[in-house]
Order: C-alpha cells, then sequence, then structure tokens
C-alpha cells in the first residue's frame, strides 16, 4: 500500500480500509488471485495498492507497473479517437455510417428466423456514428447468446481477436440484419470496433498507428498498446476464470498468451493491454478537459459533449437497454460518446455524482472519473467474467467514505 493523502482530502484511515476490504474478502479467499487500485484526486496520487499475485502460477505478486488485459477499457479510447477526428471537422455525430460503409446501407433489422432464413424488415432511420459510439446501433455481440443474432455473429467469428481483420468484421456485419433499429434502444456490441474502423478509413492510419501518435505517445503511455512485447512479458499478469467450485483457473498464461503477439484484428473494442499507470494517465486527461502535462488531446467543449447522456429521449439504460451487462448497474445511468454517465446518483443505490463517466473490462478491470470531486479511480484485476463479484460496487463505497473535503 502507498498513501499520499496530503492535500488530497481523502482520510488515511478510510483509505486502508479498501485494502483490508480486498485482502481479506477477496485475495485471502482465494476469489482473486490479485489487485491494483489507484486513486488520483486534487491533483496527485492519493492512494496506491498492490495485492496479491500477477502470476499465481509463477508466484509472482502484483507490481505497479503489471501490464493487464483492459478489454472493453479500449472503448474509450477508440471513442477518443473517433472524437478527435470529429473536431477536425471529418465527420459529423449524425452522419450515416453507409456514408463512410456503403454495404450498410443495405441492413436490416432482425424480426424472426435463424441464420439463413431470418425475416427482417427496414430500419426506421439509418444508423449514425452517434450510434455506434452510443452503443444504440442495432449491432450485438456474439458471447451475449440471448437471441438468434448472437447466434449468427459466433458462427462468422464477429469481433474475436482471431478474426482476420476489421475489414473482415465490416464485410461479416454487411451480412446479418441489425438487433433494432437504430436508436430504439441500447446494446452492448461491436459498434466501438466499428468505431476503429471508421477511424484508419477517416484517418488513413492503422488503429494502432493513430493511437500510438495521437493519444499514447503524447500522454505518456508507454505500456499500452495491441500486445505486450517480449521485453516486457515478465510484467504481464496472468488471465483467470471463475470456477464454481474453487480457486480460479488459469484462462491465458502471460507467457503463452495471444497478446504476446502482434494481432492482424486491432479491437477498438477490446483489444488493448494497459498498466494502472497509464490507464490513470488517459483518465487524468478525461478529468482535466482533454489535456494532460499540457498536452491537449481533445477540447473541452467536446469532453462534455461525450460526457453528456444520449440515449435518445435522455432516459437512463433501465428503460431502454436490451439484455443485462455487469459493467454497469442500470438505474440513473446514461450513456455518453464512449462511457456509462450518471445521471441520478440516488437511483444507483452507490455513493457518487452526476456526470461521473466510467466503464469495466471483460477481466474485471474498471474505472471511473468523477469531475465534480476532482477524482479519478483505476481498479485492475484479471477474472472473467466482470461482475462475478460485487467489488466494483464495493469499491466505490469505500473510495467515497474516505473523501473529508
Amino acid at each position: 500500500m502507498k498513501t499520499g493523502i496530503e492535500n488530497s482530502g481523502m482520510s488515511y484511515d478510510r483509505l486502508c480500509r479498501i485494502d483490508d476490504h480486498i485482502a481479506g474478502n477477496y485475495i485471502e479467499t482465494g476469489k482473486l488471485t490479485g489487485s491494483l487500485v489507484a486513486i488520483y484526486r486534487k491533483g496527485r496520487l492519493a492512494h496506491v495498492s498492490t495485492l496479491g499475485l500477477m502470476d499465481r502460477e509463477r508466484d509472482k505478486p502484483v507490481q505497479w507497473d503489471t501490464i493487464y488485459r483492459i478489454f472493453s477499457m479500449t472503448k474509450p479510447v477508440t471513442s477518443t479517437a473517433l472524437m478527435m477526428l470529429f473536431e477536425k471537422g471529418l465527420l459529423q455525430l449524425d452522419d450515416p455510417v453507409h456514408r463512410y460503409i456503403p454495404p450498410f446501407k443495405k441492413l436490416q433489422v432482425y424480426v424472426s428466423g435463424m441464420d439463413g432464413s431470418f425475416e427482417t424488415r427496414p430500419p426506421e432511420r439509418s444508423m449514425t456514428i452517434k450510434d455506434l459510439l452510443s452503443h444504440q446501433s442495432g449491432f450485438t455481440y456474439d458471447f451475449l447468446k440471448e437471441n438468434e443474432i448472437d447466434s449468427a455473429y459466433s458462427a462468422r467469428g464477429i469481433g474475436g481477436r482471431n478474426q482476420k481483420d476489421l475489414k473482415s468484421m465490416i464485410d461479416s456485419l454487411s451480412e446479418i440484419p441489425l438487433l433494432f433499429s437504430p436508436g430504439d434502444k441500447w446494446n452492448y456490441s461491436v459498434s466501438t470496433d466499428v468505431c476503429g474502423y471508421l477511424v484508419e478509413l477517416i484517418s488513413g492510419q492503422s488503429l494502432d498507428t493513430f493511437f500510438y501518435e495521437n493519444i499514447f505517445e503524447p500522454l505518456g503511455m508507454v505500456d499500452t498498446g495491441f500486445y505486450v512485447p517480449p521485453t516486457e512479458i515478465h510484467r504481464f499478469s496472468a488471465n483467470y476464470l471463475y470456477n464454481l467450485n474453487g480457486s480460479p483457473k488459469l484462462l491465458d498464461d502471460p507467457q503463452r498468451s495471444n497478446f504476446t503477439k502482434p494481432p492482424t484484428f486491432l479491437s477498438g473494442g477490446g483489444g488493448l493491454v494497459s498498466t494502472a499507470a497509464d490507464y490513470l494517465a488517459f483518465c487524468r486527461m478525461i478529468l482535466g478537459g482533454g489535456e494532460l502535462n499540457q498536452k491537449r488531446i481533445l477540447a473541452r467543449k467536446t469532453i462534455e459533449l461525450m460526457s453528456a447522456n444520449h440515449l435518445t429521449g435522455g432516459v437512463d439504460l433501465a428503460e431502454v437497454a436490451s439484455g443485462r451487462w455487469s459493467e454497469t448497474s442500470y438505474q440513473g445511468i446514461g450513456f455518453g460518446l464512449g462511457f456509462s454517465v450518471v445521471k441520478d446518483p440516488s437511483m444507483t443505490l452507490v455513493p457518487g455524482s452526476s456526470g461521473e463517466l466510467a466503464w469495466g473490462g471483460m477481466a474485471s478491470t474498471a474505472f471511473w472519473i468523477d469531475p465534480l470531486e476532482d477524482m479519478a479511480v483505476v481498479f485492475m484485476t484479471q477474472l472473467v467474467p466482470s461482475g462475478t463479484y460485487n467489488i466494483r460496487r464495493e469499491l466505490r463505497t469505500l473510495v467515497y467514505s474516505a473523501i473529508e473535503d
């Protein structure tokens, strides 16, 4: 544990509760092999805790520079990249996506039937770039396994790391109906992978190159990318799978992981690895209105636009979400352009602030950014699936309980 509470307005004793809670309820019980919590408030790193093991099989402890699979915490990075192009006047949020991807103009909406014999209808309107950024596109994910469209994605391997490339994903998506008419509902999906494809198409650069030159290098995110280079594999965490009958099972050995070699499919929805320090730098940029260490990534007004609730009619996820997703509760939560957004803290039933931005990843990682409290929090661990335990909501309560002024 490292706590630098001076002038952060947080209680030392209450910050220590965070470590005690995670260690006693998750690490020592074997529910998690290891974890890292980083809290930034009022311009300083207020608290860091590294608990347990990053690699149980090799008895390697969690370190500040441990590298993690952040999966869907990639999405805000991709959304930021697309909004950088928006700031240059190269696209508009209400642009129909088929302006850039012509085959999408023929997309229909699912009515009934199975793959190969779908009954469809025309959408009420065209899909827009805003629909992609806010997950109101009508796309889905294969692993949700809730309907025939999910199954069709699975059959084609849409969105998987082993997919050939972004263009092949676009080709496959063009053949499958949408789950709903764009703007009608919210559904977690490959929408952000499509955003990544648009970044490549509009910028003329590969997604990894665009990320590096325009986000990672300016922010000093030296350990973030689509794979772990050979010289850094010793810092790469193992990934574990929840086991109902005992301690987590090893899911992805860091020495043999697919993340140790460059992928051909650059997933803007879930392909990055990163460290707590790197991702905290990204969060601090958002918290700073688009700027960090005199390097401006986005304008303050663009951050404000991204931070607004873009769900149709200004509703919360409880009213429009199709299916259930573990990265956030639904009551009192809206969705912006790349993040969930707190509309009403009282409805979430956990402490927080209106306008707070957040998301998480499949291996139980999470972050949130609270402009009203001048605070950003990053939580790292590696346990699939996310939402197995309630630790992310518990962490919110523990962190906010430590605020004194």
